[in-house]
């Protein structure tokens, strides 16, 4: 089957391609390297020729509701209407647990996304998950040195290959609407992970940090955990650190 993955050069995306090529498939990476435009649409329809289902793990990284829905709104509208002309019968799309519960920026962005998909007449499946091992990574990557700034936040993360996995199981069955939600091992505390990963690293000094109000009061408490039954991850955040630090010892890193 002809996949086309939304986002295909990311984190997630990468993983994705990959698992859809062992399972047989043949993935079509829809990102600007490839010549698309998913926020103007350029390149869209000749990407899409022959593609029957779609997998979208679009990203953009900005607090801005605004930026956020606009984005959001804007790929998500694109590809289900060239996804129709295209003949696409399945749209799977990665959100995240916790969207309705938090009020961040971002996350109103994918709420917008996740309105699109349901209202359009392609069928789909939304599978939300929490957040990625990676994500104390890219919360270092945000702040320059010498200071380490990481929110107190709770989460179940999980593996983004384990959940690229998912997603391509997911692609391969009938349309399910909302999936069970996709979450790691065990529950973590944000600022802990990030912490773990300094020490492993042995640079830079922490400084914790709560976001205000009922935003904060959601990210510190239950606001980002799955709700219900769901599948489970399987790798920790410390057998994840393990081999991400070794392999970055490896490289020079």
């Amino acid at each position: 089957m002809r996949v086309a993955v939304a986002g295909g050069t990311g984190l997630v995306g990468r993983y994705v391609v990959e698992e859809l090529a062992t399972a047989g498939q043949e993935p079509v990476v829809l990102s600007r390297s490839h010549g698309v435009d998913l926020v103007t649409g350029t390149g869209l329809d000749s990407a899409m020729a022959g593609v029957e289902a779609v997998i979208d793990v679009s990203n953009l990284t900005t607090t801005s509701s605004k930026k956020a829905i606009s984005f959001f709104d804007s790929v998500s509208r694109n590809l289900l209407e060239v996804g129709e002309r295209a003949g696409v019968s399945h749209y799977v799309l990665l959100s995240i647990v916790g969207i309705d519960r938090v009020g961040l920026g971002y996350y109103q962005g994918k709420l917008r996304q996740e309105e699109v998909v349901k209202s359009g007449r392609t069928p789909w499946t939304v599978l939300r998950a929490t957040q990625f091992h990676e994500f104390a990574e890219q919360t270092l990557d945000r702040v320059p040195k010498p200071l380490a700034v990481a929110p107190w936040m709770r989460t179940q993360p999980v593996a983004a290959r384990e959940v690229a996995q998912h997603l391509v199981q997911l692609v391969l069955a009938p349309p399910q609407g909302m999936a069970p939600e996709l979450a790691g091992p065990r529950v973590e505390q944000v600022v802990d992970m990030v912490g773990r990963l300094l020490r492993a690293r042995l640079q830079r000094r922490l400084l914790p940090v709560k976001l205000p109000g009922a935003t904060g009061a959601a990210m510190t408490g239950d606001g980002q955990l799955p709700t219900g039954l769901g599948p489970r991850g399987s790798q920790t955040f410390d057998e994840w650190l393990a081999q991400h630090v070794t392999r970055q010892t490896v490289r020079g890193g």
